[in-house]
């Protein structure tokens, strides 16, 4: 095929409309943070610990969140949660006629990202205890796909933990990628939302694995739920499942607001900025603060 046909293909298949363009690179961007993170759960799990671990879990995780940023980051901004698609709409970032689209394709990239793991490993889950596709006990393999709590966690606890997790991971969120603090240097802001995922997962992950992502969970456990779990992905934990739905999108909305109403209404005006740009050291050209962007788009994350 010449150059010139495979140019013209391209033409072709391109999407004209950007909100099309902006949903596709949502369930692309979290099938892959999906089939890279919990892939590293699953060959943790599947191995009873001989080919990772929680520190190889929570390092493969940050860096799955790393690259599916970079793989949306400049169509879409690289959301792959709806706490932070709602947190943006919330402060006037994004239109609220795109949230259910976003939410939409996440939620279906996961659930794609998943069905691509358990088909991966489909031998491996198969021999890991003699086909039993269990949610609970010693050969429970359902955790490797969605959150549940530990034995001794409340659903209160739970719900607040969730909430504050999600909010620190949205206040840092947009500390990285305002313009008008310190923020991250350009190109490099997936690689400071990857370690600021780890350090959530280091610090806040012994309750319930530290979801912080609606889409993340809910999504791989409607697909468990359908390949062979059952309903019990959605009972078990005393009915656990919704926590890590509704907690994150509060707290999403809570660290929004707080950095805006803590650290970014306070930031200088342009003019004031401009007058003092060489007198502050490592200070980054002003812009528009109302304007967060992850690279070239809107924002970025888990």
């Amino acid at each position: 095929m010449s150059k010139e046909a495979i140019k013209n293909l391209k033409t072709r298949l391109a999407l004209k409309s950007s909100l099309a363009k902006e949903t596709l690179a949502e369930f692309v961007a979290t099938f892959v943070l999906i089939v890279l993170g919990c892939g590293c759960v699953a060959q943790a799990v599947l191995s009873r610990g001989v080919a990772g671990n929680v520190v190889t879990i929570n390092i493969g995780f940050a860096l799955a969140v790393t690259m599916a940023v970079y793989v949306a980051g400049g169509v879409s901004g690289g959301h792959v949660n709806p706490a932070i698609t709602v947190a943006m709409c919330a402060t006037g970032r994004m239109a609220w006629c795109k949230f259910p689209l976003y939410v939409c394709a996440q939620l279906l990239g996961a659930m794609v990202g998943a069905a691509a793991i358990f088909g991966i490993y489909y031998d491996a889950f198969m021999s890991f205890a003699d086909g039993k596709l269990a949610v609970s006990g010693p050969n429970a393999t359902a955790h490797i796909f969605a959150t549940y709590p530990a034995p001794f966690l409340s659903i209160i606890n739970g719900f607040a933990e969730q909430v504050a997790s999600t909010a620190l991971l949205i206040f840092s969120l947009f500390a990285i990628c305002d313009a008008k603090n310190k923020g991250a240097p350009h190109g490099l802001e997936p690689v400071a939302v990857g370690l600021l995922i780890f350090v959530l997962a280091c610090s806040l992950g012994m309750n319930s694995g530290c979801a912080m992502n609606p889409a993340r969970d809910l999504g791989p456990r409607m697909f468990t739920a359908m390949a062979g779990w059952g309903r019990e992905v959605f009972t078990a934990g005393n009915n656990w499942w919704w926590v890590p739905v509704v907690a994150p999108m509060v707290g999403g909305i809570i660290g929004a607001y707080t950095y805006v109403l803590s650290i970014e209404i306070h930031h200088q005006n342009q003019k004031e900025d401009t007058e003092q740009e060489g007198e502050t050291f490592g200070k980054h050209e002003p812009t528009n603060s109302a304007d967060i962007r992850l690279g070239s788009s809107e924002t970025s994350a888990v």
